[in-house]
């Protein structure tokens, strides 16, 4: 199979998936839980029926909490976000939400001041950018002694934006379920995408360091070392992800709401990471090396 060839179509549906989860990002922006924007978020679960979101926002209106965003959950379940409350308010909405529609079982109240939330924001955009660097340094440094044809730190370079395509497109869905669907992120999230970062630079090494070995061992054109190296790792690849997701898939069916979002986004980036190290990574190596031979012409 081979995949070099065709280098260029895989990178045509990067760049139209990566632009649509770039526009959803700019134009609809994140939608951030209390984890980052602060605030409380209330979960309850009704014993009987459960009221429109209307019907509940106007029960609490009494208490003057300010905005509440109320969002329905399955059938019988209701989140409710509002201002951060002090424990005797938190108690006052839940006695008034049971005195009007009878028994209530709480599942989840969690309250952030907006100053810890802005903290939290800003110690997860650093944890990302330490690990970007941090992965440029080690795949260059690792990969010092396969220099030739293309240098060590190019791999890393391709390694960082491999991950970044899988980053960039959980977050440009996320975008846009939190338009339509209130789809909030939270620490969580930031969690679920350094895991997709690591899965993704791990099947990314992977192949690369069939690459190196071949370098090595195997003589022939450095295009059909990359793709002799992507065809021997590329059931490999397939397999381990495959078997990933029946997991992953298990757990967003099955394992609650408080973690279905954290699922959906492993999902979502191990698809992308899979993809991006067969498809992109290997191959823009391949692309590199023609640049480079191109600029050696043309000079000579």
């Amino acid at each position: 199979m081979n995949i070099v060839k065709y280098r260029y179509i895989w990178y045509s549906i990067s760049a139209v998936v990566i632009g649509a989860c770039i526009f959803a990002l700019l134009s609809f922006g994140l939608n951030q839980g209390i984890d980052f924007a602060g605030g409380s978020l209330l979960s309850v679960r009704y014993e009987g029926e459960r009221p429109t979101a209307i019907e509940a926002q106007q029960v609490l209106e009494p208490l003057e909490l300010g905005e509440i965003v109320v969002q329905p959950v399955g059938e019988t379940d209701m989140n409710f976000r509002m201002q951060s409350l002090k424990e005797d308010q938190h108690q006052q909405v839940l006695s008034l939400l049971q005195e009007s529609y009878g028994q209530i079982t709480e599942l989840r109240f969690d309250s952030i001041g907006p100053v810890i939330g802005q903290e939290l924001k800003s110690n997860s955009l650093t944890a990302l950018v330490i690990v970007f660097i941090a992965i440029l340094i080690f795949i260059g440094w690792t990969f010092r002694k396969v220099s030739i044809p293309v240098a060590s730190w190019k791999y890393g370079l391709v390694t960082v934006f491999a991950a970044f395509h899988d980053v960039i497109i959980p977050v440009g869905i996320f975008a846009f379920l939190g338009k339509f669907y209130g789809l909030e992120i939270g620490t969580s999230f930031i969690a679920a995408i350094l895991t997709v970062m690591g899965y993704s630079i791990n099947d990314t090494i992977v192949v690369f360091d069939r690459v190196r070995e071949n370098l090595q061992k195997t003589s022939g054109t450095f295009v059909d070392i990359v793709n002799k190296s992507l065809n021997q790792t590329i059931l490999r690849s397939i397999n381990t992800t495959f078997t990933t997701l029946l997991a992953l898939i298990a757990v967003y069916l099955f394992g609650g709401e408080s973690i279905k979002d954290f699922a959906l986004t492993l999902i979502i980036g191990i698809l992308a990471g899979t993809y991006s190290s067969i498809f992109i990574a290997s191959p823009l190596l391949v692309t590199i090396y023609k640049f480079q031979q191109k600029r050696k012409a043309s000079k000579g």
